[in-house]
Parts: structure tokens; sequence; C-alpha cells
């Protein structure tokens, strides 16, 4: 997590949108800038996604595993026939 948020403050650095930054940007540079952070907003998003995904997945997997041990375990009902 703190390597992310290092590498989005080293971008922002690089884009000039940092906060402590004086650099001052034309309004199609401003436009680009934006751009470029709703992307990279976007990007981080879907990998948020896919992640919660993955973790989904996992979880699914655990209780299908979890369901399927349990019901090895369980004892077999058995029937009575009517012969």
């Amino acid at each position: 997590m703190k390597l992310e948020e290092e590498r989005r403050r080293q971008r922002e650095i690089e884009l000039g949108l940092d906060s402590d930054s004086s650099i001052v940007f034309s309004d199609e540079e401003e436009e680009e800038l934006e751009k470029e952070k709703e992307k990279e907003k976007e990007k981080e998003e879907k990998e948020k996604e896919k992640e919660e995904e993955k973790e989904k997945e996992k979880k699914e997997e655990k209780e299908e595993k979890e369901e399927k041990r349990t019901a090895a375990n369980s004892p077999i009902e058995k029937r009575e026939c009517d012969d």
C-alpha cells in the first residue's frame, strides 16, 4: 500500500499535480493532466475490482471445500426400503 502511495506521489510530481509544486500550466496542459489523472484513477479502480473479485472467488472456493469436507464427514442417511 505504501509503495502504491509513493508511486502515485511520484507520478503527481512528474505531472505537476503535486500541491507543493508551483508550476503553472496552460489550459490544454491542464486538461491533459486531468485526463491522465482520471485514467490513473480508473486504472486503480479496475485493479481494486479485480482484487475484490479474486477475494470473492477465494472465499467461495473455501466455502465449497468446507461444504465438501463437511458432507464427506457427515453420516449418510439410510432409507428404509419397503420390500
